[in-house]
C-alpha cells in the first residue's frame, strides 16, 4: 500500500483519478487486490491535497460497481457452462442448482448487500448470482446501496 501512495504523490491532474479507476476496474475483473486497499489509497490522496474528496468518492463509486457489475455480467454469461463441466458437475448436481437458485431469488438480496462487506467473499457471490440469473437491477440495487455506505465511509474516514 505504501508503494501504490508514493507512486500517486507524483501525479497531478486526472492522473490519480483514472488509476484509482482502473485499480477497481481491474479488481472486478480479478486483480487479487481488495478493493479497500485502492479506496483507502483514494482517502489518502484526497488527504494529502491531489484530489478532491468528494470527486474521489464519485469516481470510486462507479468503479466499484463497474467492477461488480463486470463479475456478475462473467457469471451470467459464462456461469452455466461452467457448472457443466465434469468438477463441478460432481458438486452441484442440477437438482443441487434448482435449489440454490430458489433459494438465491428468494433471498439472495440480503446476500448480495452483505457481500459489499466481506472482502474475499464479494466476487464469488458476485459470480453465482450471474450464474443464477439473478436479475441484474436487483443486484444493481442491493449493490449500489451498499456502496453507497462502504465507498464514503472507507475513503472519507481515511481522508478525515
Amino acid at each position: 500500500m505504501d508503494t501504490m501512495i508514493d507512486f500517486l504523490l507524483n501525479f497531478r491532474g486526472p492522473t490519480p483519478y483514472l488509476i484509482i479507476f482502473s485499480v477497481l476496474m481491474a479488481c472486478g475483473l480479478g486483480l487479487p487486490i481488495p478493493e479497500d486497499i485502492a479506496l483507502f489509497v483514494a482517502g489518502v490522496i484526497s488527504y494529502y491535497g491531489l484530489t478532491n474528496v468528494w470527486t474521489m468518492i464519485a469516481i470510486c463509486f462507479v468503479g466499484v460497481l463497474l467492477g461488480d457489475s463486470i463479475i456478475f455480467i462473467l457469471g451470467a454469461t459464462y456461469g452455466k457452462k461452467l457448472t457443466k463441466k465434469w468438477f463441478f458437475h460432481k458438486i452441484l448436481s442440477e437438482a443441487r442448482l434448482q435449489v440454490v437458485q430458489t433459494k438465491f431469488h428468494e433471498k439472495g438480496n440480503k446476500l448480495i448487500f452483505a457481500a459489499r462487506f466481506m472482502p474475499g467473499f464479494r466476487a464469488p457471490i458476485f459470480f453465482s448470482a450471474g450464474t443464477l440469473h439473478l436479475p441484474f437491477r436487483v443486484f444493481l440495487f442491493y449493490d449500489g446501496t451498499a456502496a453507497l455506505l462502504s465507498v464514503p465511509a472507507i475513503v472519507g474516514a481515511v481522508y478525515y
